[in-house]
């Protein structure tokens, strides 16, 4: 005989295997995030900052990653049917790993550390909006481009 249907105990959903869930998308954060971070390393390897001097490398760094989320961000969302792991890719691992805010704190510290309190706050300013304008510039470029290109 058979419990009623209000005894039996729930049945619960099939859990998706292990890569067709979270796995893929971390495991191509992390590649892309080491690609990012890779280049960014190199730019800062080949640019360094003197002490207390203004550090270029990581400015221009974010700067030029965030014009190019503008740009991504606008081809992915409004151009492109990606595949579901390109955005955690590149706009996730490769820019995320490429612009960096700890590394720009880091900088404002050793400026004022250095004694140069007010190069670190025209750092802080300049970085935070020369970053935030970039972005807004590319994505509305990229917008007009596209739709100088539309039939």
């Amino acid at each position: 005989m058979t419990a009623p249907q209000s005894l039996r105990a729930p049945t619960r959903p099939a859990r998706p295997s292990l890569w067709q869930g979270q796995a893929p998308v971390v495991a191509v954060v992390a590649l892309g995030g080491a690609l990012g971070a890779t280049a960014r390393y190199a730019l800062a390897l080949n640019w360094p900052a003197p002490p207390g001097g203004f550090p270029w490398a990581t400015f221009w760094t974010n700067v030029v990653g965030c014009a190019v989320i503008g740009v991504f961000m606008v081809l992915i969302t409004d151009v492109l049917a990606a595949h579901r792991l390109v955005r955690p890719f590149f706009g996730t691992g490769v820019l995320g790993g490429f612009t960096t805010f700890s590394t720009y704190a880091v900088d404002i510290q050793k400026l004022v550390d250095h004694g140069r309190p007010a190069t670190g706050l025209t750092y802080l300013a300049a970085t935070l909006l020369a970053a935030l304008t970039a972005v807004w510039v590319a994505s509305t470029a990229t917008r007009r481009v596209l739709k100088r290109r539309q039939p």
